[in-house]
């Protein structure tokens, strides 16, 4: 199988987008850069996620390359892309999306190993309680990709005094 390879510069860090002559691959966030060696989905992807970080964009049309990957972990992760721009969902009201409503530890480690962040919108999964429960980015990250989406909601809260 041959890679290719994106980078985007963006407001909360440098993002490595990986794809295969079938889709999107992997997107994740990274220190370093390698030689770039672009595609049509690589640059597709860079161009939708420019706009998503830029609050242009709510939806992403790309191809996706799952090829690899558990029949469960695909089956989870279509679940997180039908989870709407700005909402959140628990990874109990997850596990009932897919139907298999015991398996929400399950669920929360096929959450944890989405090898796509921000397309495959693992962050929109927080705590039963609405607490933001981790994030393999970082929940420094989450917050903000929440925040872009809803910030009546999700905005940082200053001080009074």
């Amino acid at each position: 199988m041959i890679f290719y390879n994106e980078y985007l510069e963006s407001p909360i860090g440098l993002l490595a987008i990986q794809t295969t002559d079938f889709g999107l691959r992997s997107l994740q966030f990274t220190k370093e850069r390698s030689e770039e060696s672009p595609n049509i989905h690589s640059s597709l992807a860079k161009d939708q996620l420019a706009e998503y970080l830029k609050g242009e964009r709510q939806t992403f049309d790309l191809e996706i390359d799952w090829s690899g990957y558990s029949t469960f972990y695909q089956k989870v992760w279509s679940a997180l892309i039908e989870i709407p721009y700005g909402t959140t969902c628990s990874y109990l009201q997850l596990s009932h999306a897919i139907e298999n409503p015991k398996a929400i530890r399950a669920v929360g480690g096929a959450n944890g190993k989405n090898p796509i962040c921000i397309v495959v919108p693992c962050h929109r999964v927080i705590g039963s309680d609405g607490s933001l429960t981790g994030y393999s980015q970082g929940l420094h990250i989450k917050e903000w990709l929440l925040n872009l989406e809803n910030p009546k909601v999700y905005a940082p809260q200053g001080s009074l005094f």
